[in-house]
């Protein structure tokens, strides 16, 4: 505890301790943080398989990330949790060449298609005399609820929150929060259909205009 304070309060010291992790032309862990720090720390439930050769996980010491059993990361994946934290449930499917950057967390059962972008941060522009890389990131938790499934391509923006059971169509773009039970798809995504437990079927909405 009394590292950590030091390491806070003085700032060649916390500069220095950022470089040991990671560079900052190449910001992801370096390579013993990732062979000997990240197999320590997080917590990886059983029967998970990740694609250690060909998905890129850019995980660092100080956001937890956690996957919960019988779950896939699939090749050519990026995992992130530089920006904030990154929870997987169990059988959590992350497709191929998918992104998802924390603050993150995907409930059990989930799917990610292919190619789609799931990011818990924007990067900040409210000086417009600095470039945006050197402002304050925006961060906005994504919360993705059990069950539900994404499409290949689709695009889920900071801050929305998709409830469970829900469908979300290929190429979409969700920029507001779905409830529970809801069949989504566009650009940007509304509902389309919502599951009626009365007549056991998905029902249409109708398109507002």
């Amino acid at each position: 505890m009394e590292l950590l304070f030091k390491v806070k309060q003085y700032k060649k010291l916390r500069s220095f301790f950022l470089w040991t992790i990671t560079s900052k032309k190449n910001p992801r862990p370096r390579l013993w943080i990732r062979w000997f720090v990240n197999p320590f720390v997080y917590k990886i439930g059983k029967g998970s398989h990740i694609s250690i050769f060909k998905a890129r996980l850019d995980l660092f010491p100080w956001h937890r990330f956690e996957m919960g059993k019988d779950g896939i990361i699939e090749d050519y994946a990026v995992i992130s949790n530089g920006a904030g934290d990154l929870i997987l449930g169990d059988n959590c499917r992350i497709g191929i060449r998918s992104v998802v950057l924390g603050p993150v967390k995907i409930g059990s059962g989930c799917g990610l298609g292919q190619n789609v972008f799931i990011a818990g941060f924007n990067h900040g522009y409210k000086d417009a005399s600095k470039n945006s890389s050197e402002q304050e990131l925006d961060r906005r938790p994504v919360i993705i609820d059990e069950d539900t499934h994404i499409g290949s391509n689709s695009v889920v923006v900071a801050g929305v929150h998709i409830g469970k059971r829900c469908q979300i169509g290929a190429g979409s773009v969700v920029t507001k929060d779905i409830p529970d039970y809801c069949i989504a798809a566009g650009n940007p995504a509304r509902i389309i259909k919502t599951y009626d437990f009365d007549k056991k079927e998905w029902i249409k909405v109708p398109k507002q205009v």
